[in-house]
């Protein structure tokens, strides 16, 4: 799916916001506007996820998508709440947190494909993101020229993370071939998931875009 989105996928992983990651150039101004707005919508996506366990067909796919619900709650939203309180912001400031368009589009998106769509319409939706920041993740970690933001780097190439990424990316091949039959890239379905795929990169585009416009 990736390779069929090669372009859109690269703009992406390769986007400026991490450039500056990696070279410790981003503002903090940008940074902390990042995170404030990612913290709102990991709780949207945590939401995502809990609606991906509703819409499971069977025990062992509940228990999947419950656990990523978890991580990012105990996890992800933990390192947000860590790096903000540094910087004198509260976690009640975080909660309201004003979402920005960016931000807004995004996530409900990613729900409208819950609510509207199937599981693979909702699970390929949730998956740039997490695929996405831990291949951005190991990257940086290989090269990274500050270690100004090596809190973040190092949570998304961290092994459990990387492990994570694995594992997502293994279960939504199987609930593919599971529902689509191993012929899946001749249905019609394939080609609206594909569009789904591009869709869900494009708008984690946009919201690096939105950490830049401070």
């Amino acid at each position: 799916m990736i390779e069929q989105n090669i372009n859109t996928w690269n703009s992406y992983i390769n986007h400026n916001f991490v450039q500056q990651l990696a070279d410790g150039t981003l503002q903090d101004l940008q940074f902390l506007k990042y995170l404030k707005q990612d913290y709102i919508f990991l709780i949207h996506f945590a939401r995502a996820w809990a609606l991906a366990t509703v819409k499971a067909e069977n025990l062992e796919e509940m228990t999947f998508t419950s656990s990523i619900m978890n991580s990012l709650i105990e996890d992800e939203m933990e390192l947000h709440r860590k790096i903000c309180a540094r910087e004198g912001i509260s976690k009640i400031e975080l909660e309201n947190t004003i979402e920005e368009p960016e931000n807004l589009a995004y996530t409900r998106y990613v729900l409208e494909m819950g609510f509207s769509g199937d599981f693979l319409d909702l699970i390929i939706a949730l998956s740039p993101c997490v695929i996405g920041y831990g291949i951005i993740g190991n990257k940086l970690k290989k090269v990274a020229k500050s270690d100004k933001y090596i809190e973040w780097i190092n949570t998304y190439s961290s092994k459990d993370y990387q492990n994570l990424c694995i594992s997502v990316g293994k279960f939504i091949d199987d609930s593919v071939v599971q529902r689509l039959g191993k012929n899946y890239q001749a249905t019609g379905k394939w080609d609206r998931l594909i569009w789904n795929f591009h869709k869900a990169t494009k708008l984690e585009t946009k919201f690096w875009d939105m950490g830049l416009s401070v």
